[in-house]
């Protein structure tokens, strides 16, 4: 009984403390707001099944109170149906914050959840991931032979991660078929973007992620292409999965004028008054330039953006698949015990004001690549941007 009394103790401070103590860092300040959770929660139910688990359950008393409490909290996200919104304890944070800090163990792929199935969204380059053949939109059916289905964003990036030389294996679904891929974990440096000059005269810049040193490595490239022969852009925005909020801000600030909206924030989802708009501030050094940009199904989030906001405010051409529509924004809070929760904030629009979230950005010139493409090492997508902007001298 003294076990239940704490552990209800713990849900009060739950749905009294940590909504106060989120309210007052999200806007910061300290204002109270007080939210009862009686008036919506009958926390009779939670009190009976409690009650029959620990009269039951054989195994009930040796579960700790900590992982009841870390139960409860996904519970309570997962409830809200949004893939996005999730939780990681003091373990699982570390491995989710490696993401932006560029570097990790394991295989090489960014995951999702779409249409409640666990996706690829895309695989990085040159990782074991990459090398094994994993595309974006396969969908992993199991994990080392436990299946996937219904599992959180979080358990599948731990399942997938671990010590490098490890092997797992994941059961993959594309094109009516399923098969079994084996790979080698290894760590991954995640880079952030390359670029060379192509035909003479266009810099050809891919960009694989938006961690937390792409604007500064965008920069250092900059200098390189303004002081080459290069004269128009083609930016691939391929199987990149997308990453920092900001720095897709900083990267569209390159290509557009100075003052002109990037992105449009909503609470909603959909296009409506007072939204926040978020607009460029730096010189636009590539104002100048004819641009192309290249997309496919594992363009997302903040790749998203970038391309939406070149298409909307410079009618630059987009040619590709149609996007992933990972169109949504989070933001990390920390937990007292080392903990973080994910929490889907807001939605993002084109500058003009379309949904991408659930859609994505729709090419100008839909080109697939195909299996003997990619058997022969062909790129016509790549090959039909340099098409178009020959096309703009």
């Amino acid at each position: 009984m003294m076990r239940f009394q704490k552990f209800f103790t713990f849900l009060m401070v739950v749905f009294f403390g940590a909504t106060l103590f989120v309210t007052g860092f999200y806007f910061g300040r300290g204002d109270k707001i007080i939210i009862d959770p009686s008036e919506r929660i009958d926390f009779s139910l939670f009190g009976e099944v409690y009650y029959l688990l620990e009269q039951n359950f054989p195994g009930f008393k040796q579960v700790s109170d900590q992982e009841l409490e870390y139960g409860v909290v996904r519970g309570l996200l997962d409830a809200l149906g949004d893939p996005h919104t999730s939780f990681f304890d003091p373990e699982k944070s570390k491995i989710f914050l490696e993401d932006v800090a560029g570097e990790f163990q394991g295989v090489g792929i960014e995951i999702g959840i779409r249409d409640n199935n666990l996706q690829v969204i895309s695989p990085l380059k040159n990782t074991p991931a990459y090398r094994a053949g994993l595309r974006a939109g396969d969908i992993i059916l199991t994990i080392d032979e436990e299946s996937a289905e219904g599992i959180s964003l979080e358990e599948a990036v731990v399942k997938i991660r671990g010590p490098e030389g490890e092997p797992v294996t994941l059961e993959i679904f594309r094109d009516n078929e399923s098969k079994e891929v084996t790979i080698i974990r290894e760590t991954i440096k995640i880079p952030s973007l390359e670029w060379e000059l192509i035909n003479e005269d266009i810099a050809y810049i891919q960009f694989f992620h938006f961690h937390e040193n792409i604007s500064s490595d965008f920069a250092n490239i900059s200098r390189d292409v303004l002081n080459s022969p290069a004269e128009k852009i083609i930016l691939d925005l391929r199987n990149n999965p997308g990453g920092l909020f900001s720095a897709a801000i900083s990267i569209s600030s390159k290509f557009i004028e100075t003052g002109e909206v990037v992105v449009i924030e909503t609470g909603t989802g959909e296009a409506e008054d007072g939204n926040f708009l978020r607009t460029t501030r730096t010189p636009p050094i590539f104002l100048d330039y004819p641009v192309v940009v290249l997309i496919n199904e594992g363009t997302a989030s903040a790749s998203e953006i970038l391309a939406g906001a070149l298409r909307d405010q410079r009618d630059i051409p987009i040619i590709g698949m149609n996007s992933f529509g990972k169109g949504s924004i989070q933001r990390m809070h920390s937990l007292g015990d080392g903990s973080v929760v994910k929490i889907t904030e807001k939605y993002f629009l084109t500058p003009k004001g379309e949904k991408i979230d659930g859609e994505g950005i729709s090419p100008d010139f839909e080109v697939e690549i195909t299996e003997e493409d990619i058997e022969a090492e062909t790129d016509p997508q790549l090959e039909k941007a340099i098409e178009i902007i020959r096309e703009k001298e």
